[in-house]
């Protein structure tokens, strides 16, 4: 079941493991529709909700995904292990690291490492 959540005094939309797949923007869009609708600031969505073509940059589909949760004003966090994927090139690497630099798409391991990201004054990069 989703939740809002408060990290800090932002509200944080936290989706369940259990769920459709965000494979493209329409599954995006639904995403995108809950967490407005609950009033968040950042959606966290966990790893396991995002298709393998996600983490192939050359799909397009992160970056279709994340342009739509930045149409509407909202930030992505990606929430869990990713190791498996950044184990197949440096190009996924090298995304994520500038992702985690920048305020609308964050890679964390777990919601409190977002919670954390999400502490006044520390909305920097990832330590």
């Amino acid at each position: 079941m989703s939740a809002l959540q408060d990290f800090h005094g932002t509200p944080v939309f936290l989706c369940p493991a259990e769920g459709p797949l965000l494979l493209g923007e329409r599954e995006a869009l639904d995403v995108i529709g809950e967490g407005s609708y609950a009033g968040a600031a950042w959606v966290a969505v966990p790893v396991e909700r995002f298709s393998d073509d996600f983490f192939r940059l050359r799909t397009r589909v992160a970056g279709d995904i994340v342009q739509k949760f930045a149409n509407y004003r909202l930030g992505l966090a990606v929430v869990g292990d990713i190791s498996r994927h950044l184990e197949h090139g440096s190009a996924l690497r090298d995304f994520v690291r500038e992702s985690n630099r920048g305020t609308q798409l964050w890679f964390v391991p777990d919601t409190a490492a977002l919670a954390e990201r999400l502490t006044p004054g520390r909305r920097g990069p990832a330590r």
